[in-house]
């Protein structure tokens, strides 16, 4: 993904303010999403998808201890384990996704997770947030900043990026923000909006980065 645009100087500084505050307040943040390994991680992933970190913890505590290995999602019967993730919605789409990249992993890459944002979106049921966070994680390799909901209504609501599409907003705050925070950066967001800058109707005045930002 091509950032060599530059941002305004402005939002450089903004951007930095932002960075500052969010490392106070949450200097610890990371992955919420429980996994033993790098494939657990995918599938985890994939279930988060419309679906609380949370109740996709809940799911994967049993589903993990039924499906072992690769191979067992390659052999799991698809209405089987339609029924293993309904709680986490879209039960059906989800199941064809995992079920698929099982095989993809196995027969494309000899059954490990590859280490390439090209490689990572020719995975069923994987773009770019869910690439960026699966490659962070499990190699350490960042390529991009994972724009979820909260990343997205907080970029638009601090003024980081006027776009609605996740990719866009995620090329905006690229060219903001310096690479080796990005990783960082996603978690905090995440964070931040859980905590403070909820979707429903609040009093954004109120929020910690609206003050820092005045």
């Amino acid at each position: 993904m091509d950032v060599s645009q530059n941002k305004p100087p402005d939002l450089k500084r903004r951007g930095k303010k932002i960075m500052t505050a969010l490392g106070r307040l949450f200097p610890n943040a990371k992955i919420v999403l429980r996994y033993s390994n790098n494939w657990e991680l995918l599938v985890a992933v994939e279930l988060s998808a419309q679906c609380t970190d949370k109740k996709v913890n809940e799911v994967t505590a049993r589903l993990f201890k039924k499906y072992r290995t690769l191979n067992d999602y390659m052999r799991a019967n698809r209405k089987e384990f339609e029924r293993d993730i309904y709680q986490t919605g879209f039960y059906r789409n989800k199941a064809k996704n995992i079920l698929a990249a099982a095989k993809a992993v196995k027969e494309k890459f000899g059954g490990k997770l590859p280490k390439t944002m090209h490689e990572m979106l020719a995975i069923p049921g994987i773009g770019r947030k869910s690439a960026n966070v699966i490659l962070g994680n499990a190699y350490g390799i960042v390529e991009g900043i994972a724009v979820d909901t909260h990343v997205k209504r907080l970029a638009r609501a601090l003024g980081l990026s006027k776009e609605t599409d996740p990719v866009k907003i995620e090329e905006d705050l690229m060219k903001i923000f310096p690479k080796k925070e990005w990783f960082k950066l996603t978690y905090r967001f995440i964070e931040y909006g859980r905590k403070y800058c909820v979707a429903r109707p609040h009093n954004h005045a109120e929020c910690p980065l609206t003050k820092v930002l005045k």
